[in-house]
């Protein structure tokens, strides 16, 4: 894997300043139009998706565990789903600062280093090399709840837009 690992702790710094901002967004919208904080957080795309809730959910967990898994470091334990606003925004901020405290040392050779995870709720097990499950499986996983939370907020009337996606600039 030449890709430099490290260079992946910045991109999913960014997808959580993400995930705050349309977070704060949306409970506003939710407050200014009367809707409670469990029931926006339940919103969803379509009945049979998973809700706001586990999407920002997958988002913290993700964004801590694969970089500490390809680094060689201890797990951090999963946020639950059944927070409300402010605990996600603290369980983001908490993400934040996990990866804030990683080096690109602890990256360093961590590439080919086989990795056998198990996933699909224990279904498959699969052993990748280090670099592949972070640059290809947790990276499209990340991005696939931002967006998905995105949708979600978008379709129950936040005004977002492509800029949200930049919260902390380019």
């Amino acid at each position: 894997m030449d890709a430099r690992l490290f260079t992946f702790v910045d991109l999913y710094d960014r997808v959580l300043a993400t995930a705050a901002h349309i977070l704060a967004k949306g409970w506003a919208r939710a407050q200014a139009t009367g809707v409670a904080e469990g029931d926006m957080l339940d919103w969803r795309l379509i009945d049979d998706m998973q809700p706001l809730r586990f999407q920002l959910m997958v988002v913290c967990n993700f964004s801590q565990q694969w970089p500490a898994r390809v680094a060689g470091l201890p797990v951090p334990p999963d946020v639950d789903a059944g927070l409300g606003v402010a605990g996600f925004q603290a369980a983001i901020a908490a993400s934040r600062s996990f990866l804030a405290g990683l080096t690109e040392a602890q990256f360093e050779g961590r590439g080919e280093v086989p990795l056998t995870v198990s996933i699909a709720s224990g279904g498959m097990e699969p052993t990748l090399p280090a670099g592949r499950w972070l640059t290809v499986f947790a990276t499209t996983n990340l991005y696939f709840h931002m967006s998905t939370a995105y949708a979600i907020l978008r379709a129950h009337g936040v005004q977002i837009g492509k800029v949200d996606l930049f919260p902390r600039g380019l």
